[in-house]
């Protein structure tokens, strides 16, 4: 696992004092590109127009780059079914939460489509998956700007997208990936930012699910869990009974007030709702078996859902 950095490590800013425009721009100046967007996304996405309607529903115009957003939708939507939405790439370089939305869709969204219309956007900040970024330009971070008036463009096209739609959402699965880099780079970034200490350093090794402390439906997280088990190991707690340090619900689960936090997770009043995380620093991992496992978190929690 990579070593953290202590809180007053990061290179841009002064300790104790919040980052200003200043600082934000000499963050900023250290990005760069470092895969592409649209080899890696937008020409899977393309591929998927056979079989599925594509949908452009808004645009990033960040400096010299322009990225076009998309949603994935089933066809024949049908008011009466319910409808499941997948969200990946809020926090862009988390990999697997990309590529697993795509996938489910490549192989497994059209034996569901018969009981529920499905909704994917497959990559929410795709200038953080080119440059491997958990936040957007303005050194803001997506998954924290799910309210009215968002400064986080790609939060808030998002939402605009999503209430457009004209249908409750009744299940939400936002796929996402805790990193070393959480440790070497982001974590210090935010205690620098913010002018504050981080306390928690841990990174579970393995898959864990993160349910809504409103609605956490503690047996679909189960079975989320025994899905994902059968492909990949589940994060263990840590001494203290938690992870992240956050008091485990059960076994490889653990709550978060979505809404209040102003997550992805949080941006519908969806029946069932799940937050995934899988550690592709693992060395029991590789980077199709997180996007597998990614998928199976979407299977079993559809699968518990046509159960009851």
């Amino acid at each position: 696992m990579t070593t953290q950095l202590n809180n007053d490590q990061y290179p841009i800013g002064t300790p104790g004092q919040k980052w200003g425009d200043a600082e934000k721009a000499q963050w900023l100046a250290m990005q760069t590109i470092k895969r592409s967007y649209q080899q890696e996304v937008v020409s899977k996405i393309d591929a998927l127009k056979a079989n599925f309607d594509v949908e452009q529903y808004g645009e990033l115009d960040y400096a010299a780059n322009t990225y076009p957003l998309y949603v994935i939708k089933t066809r024949n939507f049908d008011a009466s079914k319910a409808t499941i939405l997948v969200t990946g790439g809020v926090h862009g370089y988390e990999t697997s939460g990309v590529q697993g939305a795509i996938r489910f869709i490549e192989t497994k969204a059209q034996q569901y489509s018969d009981n529920f219309n499905i909704v994917v956007a497959p990559c929410v900040s795709p200038w953080g998956y080119e440059t491997i970024n958990r936040w957007n330009v303005d050194a803001i971070d997506p998954n924290r700007s799910f309210y009215a008036n968002s400064p986080a463009q790609e939060s808030a096209l998002l939402m605009q997208c999503i209430n457009g739609l004209g249908i409750e959402i009744f299940a939400h699965f936002d796929l996402h990936e805790t990193t070393d880099t959480d440790n070497s780079e982001f974590r210090p970034a935010l205690a620098a930012r913010d002018a504050n200490v981080q306390k928690n350093w841990n990174i579970p090794d393995g898959f864990y699910g993160v349910g809504d402390t409103l609605r956490p439906e503690a047996d679909f997280q189960s079975a989320i869990i025994k899905s994902v088990q059968q492909v990949t190991h589940i994060a263990p707690s840590d001494d203290d009974g938690k992870l992240i340090g956050v008091t485990l619900e059960q076994f490889g689960v653990i709550n978060y007030p979505c809404k209040e936090l102003s997550l992805c997770a949080g941006l519908s009043n969806a029946t069932y709702c799940t937050t995934t995380e899988v550690y592709p620093d693992s060395p029991k991992v590789d980077g199709e078996n997180c996007i597998v496992a990614q998928v199976a978190a979407i299977t079993g929690g559809l699968d518990y859902i046509l159960s009851l």
